[in-house]
């Protein structure tokens, strides 16, 4: 337990620690005040991903890990929500079978009771049609990697000072990464026998 959340640690991280070579720390200086590099880690780098000093390469990488963030922060509420017995209404096919009538979590597409294969090709084909067309800076707006609003989505965010906008940047990034932890914890404790924690929902 304790290597797979080192390594998922490692993975996620794009807020870098400096490297201690002399050669790449003018370089790395750049990064050491981006969001994300905060105690008690700060710029945390243990692969010397951008010890080159490249901003384009960081700005990927931090696009990447804000992109998982979201997508585990929503794996991790869905999670929660239909081990607590909540679930869409209506019937999955046209067989007339629930939604409440396939299993939670990891179960649900990899398993004997999972949902038929051409349903997990729709939710892939569907993601897929997410990242090419949709999530992503269309008109080439976006102030910070990640901005996907493409002058249509705002919720008050151009009406926020400098220093608003750079904290709920930094409480996305830090909720993504807490959450990205969160559903690998879950993800691992369902393919335990009993299920423990995950069990804990069902009781409760």
């Amino acid at each position: 337990m304790k290597l797979a959340v080192l390594a998922s640690l490692l993975a996620s991280a794009a807020a870098f620690a400096p490297a201690k070579q002399a050669s790449t720390t003018t370089s790395l200086n750049a990064f050491e005040g981006e969001l994300g590099a905060q105690e008690p880690l700060g710029f945390y780098d243990p692969l010397g991903l951008v010890a080159d000093g490249d901003e384009a390469k960081f700005n990927r990488l931090r696009y990447v890990e804000l992109k998982h963030g979201r997508i585990s922060m929503l794996a991790f509420l869905g999670q929660i929500v239909t081990r607590a017995g909540i679930h869409l209404p209506g019937s999955i096919d046209f067989e007339g079978d629930s939604f409440s009538d396939y299993p939670n979590g990891l179960a649900a597409i990899s398993g004997p009771d999972a949902i038929p294969q051409a349903g997990v090709g729709q939710i892939v084909l569907f993601v897929g049609l997410l990242e090419l067309f949709v999530m992503k800076d269309v008109t080439g707006t976006g102030e910070f990697p990640g901005d996907f609003r493409n002058g249509f989505i705002d919720f008050g965010w151009d009406d926020f000072g400098p220093k608003t906008k750079l904290r709920k940047r930094a409480i996305e990034l830090n909720n993504g990464r807490a959450a990205m932890m969160g559903i690998l914890g879950l993800m691992m404790h369902e393919q335990i026998d009993g299920n423990p924690v995950v069990g804990v929902f069902l009781e409760y």
